[in-house]
């Protein structure tokens, strides 16, 4: 038994996961993810960092400024986390084609800010039978949503592709508590632990809430 399987009571360590975006989202989801013990981990993320990035991107700091997000966050969660073999892909995602090096991964994680590359992540995940947990933040406000092809609502059929009317506010808080709602989500689904497929979690200003979607309509529960 592992130090961490005696800490946390489960091993994950068989598993994979490709988490997409590196900034708010991809910052925590990846950091919990290889905090529990994950054993391989891919980071994709095109962008270098910003200013602007540091009130929640926790694993940069300003002398990281300019410098690739993908390959600091490889760095710095190979560090915090040895056991774990990370894979870092710099590149910016346009097609389908383009997340060729997610195959085989056991789930896959969008922590965008775009509405057209979580398009084409659903699309992959489609075609490739590959879970998807889809996380989203503007403000105080946050939504989660785990999409299983052939079981639930992909994110086009359940209208969660739709463009932002403003652009979204990022909270270093919000952007905590869904990175790492979404970890968790990943987590129960490599147990089996009855992971929330299917339905939309809404986070606003402190309340959680469950929305299970069918086929493009929000039916409350």
């Amino acid at each position: 038994m592992t130090g961490k399987e005696r800490t946390q009571g489960f091993d994950i360590s068989a598993f994979s996961a490709c988490v997409i975006g590196c900034g708010g989202l991809g910052n925590n989801a990846a950091t919990h993810l290889a905090g529990a013990g994950i054993g391989r981990l891919v980071l994709c993320d095109y962008d270098t960092v910003e200013r602007s990035n540091l009130n929640r991107q926790f694993m940069y700091t300003g002398a990281d400024i300019g410098k690739p997000k993908v390959r600091l966050l490889k760095e710095r969660l190979s560090a915090y986390a040895p056991d774990c073999l990370i894979e870092a892909v710099e590149k910016k995602i346009t097609s389908p084609d383009d997340l060729s090096f997610a195959l085989g991964c056991d789930i896959m994680l969008a922590c965008l800010d775009n509405t057209e590359t979580r398009g084409v992540l659903d699309k992959f995940c489609t075609d490739a039978g590959i879970p998807l947990i889809n996380g989203g933040i503007t403000g105080f406000y946050g939504t989660c949503y785990f999409y299983v092809p052939g079981k639930t609502p992909s994110l086009e059929q359940a209208g969660l592709l739709a463009p932002p009317k403003e652009k979204p506010k990022s909270v270093s808080s919000t952007a905590g508590i869904i990175g790492a709602l979404m970890a968790e989500i990943a987590g129960r689904y490599f147990l089996n632990d009855s992971p929330p497929a299917g339905r939309l979690l809404v986070y606003d200003g402190c309340s959680l809430s469950g929305l299970t979607l069918k086929g493009g309509f929000y039916d409350e529960t």
